[in-house]
């Protein structure tokens, strides 16, 4: 359900903002109005810009999930953090920016970037700075840089309204996502634990719950723990020496194979493959052999 408080709009995804939407946020400042991550749905996004209007979109980071809809404001001003705006720029770019490989796979996936999720290349944007405050008319916005989740990742709090838009941080139980070619673990934990401190009567997360109307208190502490258990099952796993092929074929992050098998195969490999660089870095593992073997 859509919710409204001040001149600040919480826009409920379609499937309960479950990837491939997201919840959407729309600012109704005096002077500008703002749309923030627009993919919510096709109807809703259509719908607000007949009706009210978009001067400019914020686009929290570069993922497809956060802009499938963009296209229907291509006369409206993209506002981003550079550090995230090559992916915007071009195809393959984006692709090497998951570290997606192959012809064959990326064939497919730019087959879904492009039909799925809209997907067209950008020529510009205007840049956010870091920790800069944007004046809206009667409405201001903090500019919170959050990188981990990709390197240019923002958050947004409204300081009149208490209100904090964590973006991908979004506390859900499956846990934070760190798995492309310049996502950080590192990162990662430092963002969730300065958007913990921050103060807020509302929190807006990106995908399913959302709205947090209360202090999401235990949660946060539940979210960075998801990054130390799924550590803790792959240091257990390798209690003998492995292969990137064994461990992958455990599904430690994930369970259990799932499908689409192209896009959960992936997504596997990506975030198992994080959290090996992470503990050879740390010396708790080493690659010996094309096996790793704990220290």
């Amino acid at each position: 359900m859509d919710v409204q408080f001040g001149k600040i709009r919480f826009i409920c995804g379609e499937s309960g903002g479950k990837y491939p939407f997201n919840h959407s946020v729309y600012l109704e400042g005096g002077d500008c109005r703002v749309v923030i991550d627009p993919s919510c749905g096709l109807q809703k996004m259509t719908d607000l810009k007949q009706k009210e209007g978009v001067d400019q979109v914020w686009l929290s980071h570069w993922h497809e999930d956060h802009m499938a809809f963009f296209f229907l404001f291509e006369n409206s001003t993209l506002r981003i953090s550079e550090r995230d705006f090559p992916p915007l720029t071009d195809i393959e770019i984006f692709l090497d920016w998951y570290g997606i490989t192959g012809e064959p796979l990326r064939a497919i996936w730019k087959d879904i970037m492009l039909n799925n999720f809209n997907y067209r290349p950008q020529t510009e944007a205007t840049f956010f700075k870091d920790k800069e405050t944007v004046e809206l008319g009667s409405l201001k916005a903090q500019i919170i840089a959050t990188p981990g989740h990709t390197p240019g990742h923002l958050s947004f709090y409204f300081p009149e309204e208490e209100v904090l838009f964590l973006g991908d941080y979004d506390l859900t139980t499956f846990g934070p996502w760190y798995g492309d070619v310049y996502s950080s673990i590192e990162d990662t934990t430092q963002s969730i634990r300065l958007l913990k401190s921050l103060p807020a009567r509302r929190w807006i997360a990106a995908h399913n719950t959302g709205l947090f109307d209360q202090n999401p208190g235990p949660l946060w502490d539940h979210y960075e723990n998801v990054i130390y258990q799924r550590e803790e099952k792959i240091l257990a796993f390798l209690k003998e020496p492995k292969s990137i092929e064994e461990i992958l074929s455990a599904w430690l992050i994930y369970g259990k194979p799932r499908e689409p098998k192209e896009f959960f195969e992936f997504s596997e490999r990506a975030l198992a493959g994080k959290h090996l660089d992470y503990l050879q870095r740390q010396g708790r593992i080493v690659l010996h052999e094309g096996k790793y073997v704990k220290t």
